[in-house]
């Protein structure tokens, strides 16, 4: 069974907003520490670029 503590949430922020000088979009979600210990990096929608742009895991 696994610990409670496995989960942790992390802030996912666009890449290409600020090279476009638009406000970038942010996200939350959770990721496994211990399976996952890289940075996250997914394709979600950016609103004010109206497209899915690359998002990559701040902090």
């Amino acid at each position: 069974m696994a610990k409670k503590g496995d989960r942790v949430i992390v802030t996912l922020e666009c890449t290409e907003a600020k090279k476009e000088g638009k406000p970038p979009s942010r996200y939350s979600t959770t990721k496994n520490k211990r399976k996952q210990t890289e940075r996250l990096e997914l394709k979600k929608y950016n609103p004010y670029l109206k497209r899915y742009t690359l998002h990559k895991e701040i902090k």
